[in-house]
């Protein structure tokens, strides 16, 4: 009798594991690690019926296009999960959140257009991330966080992936592989990879780089074309299919030990073609600055704006700024901006802000300068017989009274200064004054303005007796 009851038991236990095997799908159940196959199944979504213990998952080669938050819920034992080659084009928020557990993800082959910070949330022990062959173009900073420090594996090859965040990337400190290959990549900060102290294989292959930077990484270890052979502490670099310009720039990665793997120059012309490796050292030559456009003297009224221009050929492209005449680099404010393509523009200019300015054009193969004149004149002062020849001394801006005294002493103030300043903010004011018409020989009003930042005045407005007397008064800078 105790023989048949434990009979029962077993058959009532084996029946129960077969309910929770999702149709079509191959289960093994051999305790304790549950593993679920459900491959070209033809599925639309995540089966419902998973058994919740499982550690291995594979969806892969279905049609399913939607990861919802309840399809992984509760599956804190899963270990590897992969749903490579469906047609996933959609991750809703925290769908991974109770993958606690989780070492691998393979998303690969699926149609995932970004990631975004709220995507993988929930990961804390993911170490292989594969999202090759989507069509990514934007991958969220913050998307990684949950597993940065942990990560050994990121597969980001073969997207549409045009700018990377690189401060993320240079926080894997863990990382062993990094694949960024055949992607559309113009651009690698210099020093990025200099604090992932395991990284063995970087690809970079197939992108649109035309120069790749020095890296401390590189100079610490050895550099090497392939795998094959290699010493465990070193770096397998792949770089080949980019339209390299072979100049001075990438003198130090061609003196890298390493075998010929067919990397060739996209330019300059002399060497277009040919085999990177093959190149003698004193081929990668650049061309200093010259600069070839330069603004002529210029001679304005204080107050205007004006743009003083600096063009400069050479190889590399040179990075052009600007010194001013006080012998200072012009940097950008709320009155002069300058800019990559070498212009300076001064907004709203003064007396102080004339001289002669250095344009410094330079590169790689050393730098140009050339002066460019600017000559200011003083605003014309209108004054009567009695004051003429003394220019007014310029009193604490109305402005930065506060808005709340200046409404409270309204009656006040009209009556002492016979000036209103109301509906002041922080980029605007309205000024109110009587009509002056009874003064015999008025001929001109005059308003100037400060901001606050600058010690000198910045403009003047002049308005004849018979403008309207109040005047919206709207702000170039920041006060």
């Amino acid at each position: 009798m105790e023989k048949l009851v434990f009979c029962l038991v077993m058959m009532s236990t084996v029946s129960v594991r077969a309910l929770m095997c999702p149709m079509r799908c191959s289960c093994q159940t051999v305790s304790p690690s549950f593993t679920i196959l459900c491959t070209k199944n033809g599925l639309l979504f995540v089966p419902p019926a998973i058994d919740r213990r499982t550690a291995e998952l594979r969806l892969m080669d279905n049609f399913i296009t939607t990861l919802r938050r309840m399809d992984f819920a509760n599956m804190t034992d899963l270990i590897h999960l992969t749903l490579s080659r469906n047609t996933i084009s959609h991750i809703m928020p925290y769908a991974f959140f109770d993958l606690k557990g989780l070492h691998a993800l393979h998303l690969d082959s699926n149609r995932l257009t970004y990631i975004d910070e709220d995507h993988f949330k929930g990961l804390i022990n993911l170490r292989h991330l594969i999202l090759s062959n989507n069509q990514l173009h934007y991958i969220s900073p913050g998307s990684f966080e949950d597993f940065i420090d942990i990560i050994e594996d990121l597969d980001l090859s073969y997207n549409n992936l045009v700018k990377i965040p690189w401060e993320t990337v240079g926080r894997l400190s863990n990382a062993n592989t990094i694949s960024l290959d055949h992607n559309l990549i113009d651009f690698v900060p210099e020093g990025i990879f200099s604090d992932l102290h395991k990284l063995a294989r970087l690809d970079m292959t197939s992108n649109q780089l035309r120069k790749i930077p020095p890296d401390p990484l590189f100079s610490r270890i050895p550099v090497y074309a392939k795998p094959k052979g290699t010493p465990l502490s070193s770096l397998v670099l792949s770089f080949g299919g980019n339209p390299l310009h072979c100049n001075c720039e990438l003198v130090w990665l061609r003196r890298l030990t390493r075998e010929d793997d067919l990397e060739t120059c996209a330019s300059p012309p002399e060497l277009t073609g040919r085999y990177f490796w093959s190149i003698k050292e004193e081929e990668f030559v650049c061309e200093p600055p010259m600069i070839t456009h330069r603004t002529a003297k210029q001679t304005i009224t204080e107050g205007q704006s004006v743009s003083l221009k600096c063009r400069a050929v050479g190889d590399p492209e040179p990075y052009i700024r600007w010194i001013s005449p006080g012998g200072k680099l012009v940097s950008n404010t709320s009155r002069a901006i300058s800019y990559e393509n070498g212009t300076l523009d001064i907004l709203v200019t003064s007396t102080e802000d004339q001289g002669m300015y250095t344009c410094i054009a330079s590169n790689a193969a050393g730098e140009s300068t050339a002066p460019v004149e600017l000559a200011v004149s003083s605003y014309p002062h209108l004054a009567n017989s009695t004051n003429s020849g003394k220019e007014a001394e310029a009193g604490p801006s109305d402005i930065l009274i506060s808005a709340k005294s200046s409404f409270s002493n309204e009656t006040k103030s009209r009556q002492e200064r016979k000036v209103a300043i109301a509906e002041l903010t922080s980029s605007s004011a309205l000024i109110q004054w009587p009509s002056q018409h009874h003064i015999p020989g008025m001929r001109m009003f005059q308003i100037q303005y400060n901001s606050s930042a600058d010690d000198i005045l910045v403009y003047r407005y002049a308005f004849l007796p018979g403008w309207s007397i109040s005047f919206l008064f709207l702000c170039l800078g920041s006060w």
